[in-house]
């Protein structure tokens, strides 16, 4: 995947048609060239210093010669590897290619990602891009290493990993909420089975100034489906849950959305707690 951008520089200005991966591959080759090229010079230094530290006159003078060359050789390989990294990193990441590229590579690779809303899907973790950081957030983790292949690599080995999810704890929050909301809409008997749309639950988790920011609804969604997958149904006190979702709730518009492990569009509504 190619993307063209366009930089001003000085007055002048190049057009560039290159992906992240191709432009980080072609300034590792040039750092490694002024790595060995600094290798070089050292060789050189310490020759130098070896023929200083035993007086050998005639090879001070024509180690002093080699060490010049070599750190003008290491000087102008720098230069070289410093003027070649022009990458407009930050449009890149702010525009949606570094997402599209990180996609296709993904895909190339074996390794399952879907776009959901304004985040990538990786079950089961979810990665918002930060482009003033030069970052992306997986989950609650900020990490730094862009380069696509590598990005995909470690999420691949994420996802080999047991997935860290508590989902007694957190059937015990949505408890917690749901007990709530019923008392709040009149229910004097909360283990009845009123159905309390999902939404309103996450208000009331998020209900505190900057949880929705810390907790979004896109990361509620993915706990209520690995709840879901996990099998766990049943609150410390024995009442069990389900998940109502007739057509007419789903007519409100008031469901929420995760991608599933398989890639596809799972919809929930509402949650009914009741004595078993």
């Amino acid at each position: 995947m190619f993307r063209q951008v366009l930089n001003v520089s000085g007055g002048s200005m190049s057009l560039n048609a290159i992906s992240l991966e191709e432009a980080l591959t072609k300034t590792d080759t040039d750092a490694e060239a002024a790595l060995k090229a600094a290798k070089a010079a050292i060789r050189s230094l310490n020759k130098f210093r070896a023929a200083a530290h035993t007086g050998d006159l005639r090879e001070l003078r024509r180690t002093i010669d080699t060490a010049e060359q070599s750190m003008t050789a290491l000087r102008q390989q720098f230069a070289n590897a410093k003027e070649g990294w022009d990458f407009d990193e930050e449009s890149y990441l702010t525009s949606g290619d570094f997402t599209k590229e990180l996609l296709q590579t993904a895909k190339k690779t074996g390794v399952r990602i879907f776009e959901d809303g304004d985040r990538l899907y990786c079950y089961p973790h979810l990665i918002r891009i930060l482009p003033a950081d030069r970052a992306v957030l997986i989950d609650k983790a900020r990490y730094r290493h862009l380069r696509p292949t590598f990005l995909v690599g470690h999420l691949k080995d994420l996802q080999s990993k047991p997935v860290r999810f508590r989902p007694e704890a957190f059937l015990e929050s949505l408890w917690a909420a749901y007990d709530i909301a019923a008392r709040t809409r009149g229910s004097k008997d909360t283990h009845a089975g009123a159905v309390i749309p999902l939404v309103d639950i996450y208000d009331l988790l998020t209900l505190l100034p900057g949880q929705s920011k810390e907790y979004s609804l896109q990361e509620f969604a993915r706990d209520i489906y690995l709840l879901d997958k996990s099998g766990v149904n049943r609150t410390k006190k024995g009442l069990t849950f389900t998940w109502p979702a007739s057509t007419a709730m789903r007519s409100t518009g008031r469901t929420i959305s995760v991608i599933t492990q398989e890639g596809r569009d799972q919809k929930y509504y509402g949650i009914a707690f009741a004595s078993s």
